[in-house]
């Protein structure tokens, strides 16, 4: 029932977060190891970062998968809301690598540490390389869950060439501050995208009005109508953050039942146009 909206892309999109996940899965480890034979805190930051990563692609696509169950017995608006939880529980885990990070820096401001700096060049090149194959590979999705990821692979690949700059600056001059300082402006940036997440899915799970959807809008257009007198009772919450849903009691004229249905149709289909994919309307005939 939910959902059929996007049936059409969303094996192609499962695959593209499938392929995605791997390869960043497969290169945090490679981070791990370089981070410690390089013994570079920025170098970890990113490998949390990627992780992160990786989590939230590897959950996105289980989900994807996942959320695409219709509506059943048991949970009526489909299955799409769970990809929240994946949203939430990696930006969880994101916290408490980040808090983690961010003590490990502090110390190596006081007593600095001189990193491997050519392995981090190394890293760096392969991080850019393999981040911005994943970002192109996500380039043209369109569903919230692809360009979430894909906006995670860019702040990767910027993580990345932060981390090379920096990389490079220590190798030619001895300023062994730079690697903790690098890490904390990581963490910061991981800690940004945290927030921005879990302020969407706690806005969703409060059922706030969509974002891009206007409340005063919406009852405008529908008062416009010759036929209807007033909305009197209107609520629009979205399940997932992509599919969104409204429900609303509308005094209308008396009119016969046929150009009831044909009001009832129009109104849907101008809804739809504004992004409103499950519309239930509740008429009530003033005499």
């Amino acid at each position: 029932m939910a959902h059929h909206h996007h049936h059409h892309h969303s094996n192609n999109s499962t695959n593209n977060l499938k392929i995605v996940f791997f390869l960043n899965a497969l290169f945090t480890l490679v981070e791990i190891g370089g981070g410690w034979y390089t013994n570079s805190v920025a170098i970890f930051s990113d490998a949390l970062h990627d992780m992160g990563d990786t989590l939230a692609l590897g959950l996105a696509w289980y989900l994807q998968v996942f959320s695409r169950k219709g509506s059943d017995h048991e949970y009526s608006y489909g299955y799409g809301r769970f990809s929240l939880l994946g949203s939430i529980i990696t930006s969880i885990i994101l916290i408490v690598g980040s808090v983690f990070i961010i003590q490990e820096s502090i110390p190596r401001f006081f007593t600095p540490v001189q990193p491997h700096t050519q392995g981090m060049i190394w890293l760096g090149i392969l991080g850019i390389l393999v981040n911005g194959a994943a970002v192109f590979r996500l380039k043209d999705s369109t569903g919230l869950n692809e360009k979430t990821a894909m906006l995670h692979l860019l702040e990767d690949v910027l993580g990345w060439v932060i981390v090379l700059i920096g990389a490079v600056i220590m190798k030619f001059y001895n300023a062994p501050y730079i690697d903790p300082l690098l890490s904390l402006i990581l963490a910061i940036i991981i800690l940004r995208g945290v927030y921005n997440n879990l302020k969407q899915a706690f806005k969703i799970i409060m059922q706030a009005i969509p974002e891009g959807i206007n409340l005063n809008e919406i009852i405008t257009i529908i008062e416009a109508d010759p036929e209807v007198i007033k909305v009197t009772d209107i609520h629009i919450w979205s399940t997932d953050g992509e599919y969104n849903i409204m429900t609303a009691n509308l005094d209308i004229k008396q009119i016969p039942t046929d150009q009831l249905n044909m009001l009832h149709t129009k109104l849907k289909s101008i809804l739809k146009e504004k992004e409103i994919h499950h519309v239930t309307l509740e008429f009530k005939i003033e005499a």
